[in-house]
């Protein structure tokens, strides 16, 4: 099912789409049920859908397809309600991955003029709760601080049970969805702090986020998707998540090692080449910029970009 949050009579509102498109709201659809999944339905976000594990899920199916049939009008909200990130405020920094396709590799080394390769182990690094940007928000760049503010498109990974060292074979059934993050990057703020990734990645306004969370049933293989971005319409990345040199289920593997992964944690998993400090001349991103991610099976997540 597809799964958003929404601003609606100025508050964040949970809701679920129906197949004609409309939007129902899932605490208003779900105050006649009682049981253990009624409370997560009833709370109204994403986060306590996502803690409300796959009976929750089971139950907003239902509300669904009463909905479908007809029940519910008093549900659905107005068609002009905006999109929000579909985890507005995430609890915890969210979870990157950093050199996850050979082909950015490839093109970082030509750009650096070095050769690292395939690390051993995934790399991780995380951007903090204040850099979620939602559908159609700015992606802030700041001219005094920055020159080289890039864009990476993502696949990101919902988490929707915890679990604290958990094996590859079941790493799977960890995922609640999968939504699009764009991860921008101030590169020379990057650069001149170490090389290490968290402030060149952790600005005000560098996390795109959505446009909706596709729940872990509706994409049967992750790892077979189109992904791509486009700058004021021009193709710039063009991949498929088939080249992940790390797949999902070692990402989720490592990244829980000695460190619990919790409902609503957000793990995205690197980006395919095209990037535009690797192009020749490099060519970043500026102010009025419309930048448009796209990953197959999900959507397309816009945004624009504003100098402050």
């Amino acid at each position: 099912m597809r799964l958003a949050t929404v601003s609606a009579g100025g508050q964040d509102v949970c809701v679920a789409f129906l197949s004609d498109g409309r939007l129902m709201d899932v605490s208003k659809a779900a105050q006649s049920l009682s049981g253990s999944s009624a409370g997560a339905l009833k709370a109204g976000s994403m986060l306590h859908l996502i803690e409300g594990g796959a009976d929750a899920l089971a139950a907003l199916s239902g509300l669904i397809a009463d909905a479908e049939a007809g029940k519910h009008s008093h549900a659905i909200v107005a068609s002009n309600a905006s999109l929000r990130a579909p985890i507005p405020t995430p609890r915890k920094n969210v979870f990157c991955v950093g050199r996850n396709y050979a082909e950015h590799i490839a093109e970082g080394n030509r750009a650096q003029k070095q050769n690292i390769g395939v690390t051993e182990h995934p790399v991780f690094f995380t951007k903090p709760p204040t850099s979620i940007v939602p559908p159609d928000g700015h992606v802030l760049i700041f001219p005094t601080v920055s020159e080289s503010t890039d864009y990476e498109v993502e696949l990101a990974v919902i988490i929707g049970s915890a679990g604290r060292n958990i094996p590859k074979a079941s790493a799977m059934d960890h995922v609640f969805g999968y939504t699009i993050l764009n991860d921008i990057t101030a590169r020379d703020v990057q650069r001149r702090h170490g090389g290490q990734y968290f402030k060149g990645k952790g600005f005000d306004g560098s996390c795109p986020l959505g446009p909706w969370i596709e729940t872990a049933d509706a994409i049967p293989d992750p790892h077979a998707l189109s992904i791509g971005l486009k700058v004021n319409g021009e193709q710039r990345q063009d991949g498929n998540t088939a080249d992940m040199i790390f797949d999902i289920p070692t990402l989720i593997s490592s990244l829980s090692e000695g460190m619990t992964l919790e409902p609503g944690d957000i793990i995205a998993t690197g980006t395919p080449s095209g990037v535009g400090y690797a192009m020749e001349p490099p060519r970043f991103l500026k102010d009025g910029d419309t930048v448009v991610c796209e990953i197959q099976g999900i959507g397309t997540l816009s945004n624009n970009v504003r100098a402050i």
